[in-house]
């Protein structure tokens, strides 16, 4: 009799993917290394903007559309996971992109800050996206990074060397506008673009923030 092939097995990689059966002990899969760097793959910007979306379009609800027009002349910075030397996912995202004020010469902005929720507080990801944001600005000639942040954040940003400038409301909730120590970028003592991660982390502060 011939031998039959084993059953195709389908990997889950959420709950809401594959709900657990009774003793099912899997949780959610994580990858060991990520790459933070401009995206450059069709793909990568595909799941960066869909990672923006789901962040602060649906899970922050935020009544502003998150895709505009900074985003034909931003560069995106993604935080891409690596499997085995293969690129998987986009986990992290951040944009930055320059603006004209008469007053401040070289102004570059950075915003749309965001980390998936199942990567949140297992590595310096939020961390070595906005290393690699205001450093890669930097380096294009910016003489000055500012961001709008989500106020409860502003404590996380002033321990990376970020000053508050003034007090705002953006989409109905509290915002900082906060100004980066260029002199402080690149950032001492943190991993090179390749992030390994720890298999288990204490959760951390959330870093989103609105721009």
């Amino acid at each position: 009799m011939p031998r039959q092939p084993a059953p195709r097995r389908r990997y889950a990689f959420s709950d809401a993917d594959h709900p657990s059966a009774p003793g099912d002990t899997f949780g959610d899969f994580h990858a060991t290394r990520i790459q933070v760097r401009p995206a450059t793959a069709s793909w990568e910007r595909a799941r960066y903007f869909a990672l923006r979306q789901r962040v602060f379009s649906q899970e922050q609800q935020l009544p502003i559309r998150d895709q505009d027009g900074e985003d034909f002349r931003a560069t995106a910075i993604v935080a891409v996971t690596d499997l085995c030397g293969i690129n998987d996912d986009v986990v992290g995202a951040v944009r930055i992109f320059p603006v004209a004020d008469p007053n401040l010469p070289n102004l570059w902005f950075g915003g749309r800050l965001c980390v998936a929720p199942t990567y949140r507080g297992r590595a310096d990801i939020g961390k070595a996206l906005i290393n690699t944001a205001v450093s890669r600005a930097k380096m294009l000639g910016c003489e000055h990074f500012h961001a709008f942040v989500q106020k409860q954040n502003g404590r996380y940003f002033s321990s990376l060397h970020w000053h508050t400038l003034e007090e705002l409301e953006i989409a109905g909730r509290p915002h900082l506008r906060m100004r980066a120590d260029l002199d402080h970028y690149p950032l001492a003592q943190l991993p090179p673009p390749n992030i390994d991660l720890p298999s288990e982390a204490p959760r951390q502060t959330n870093i989103e923030e609105a721009r």
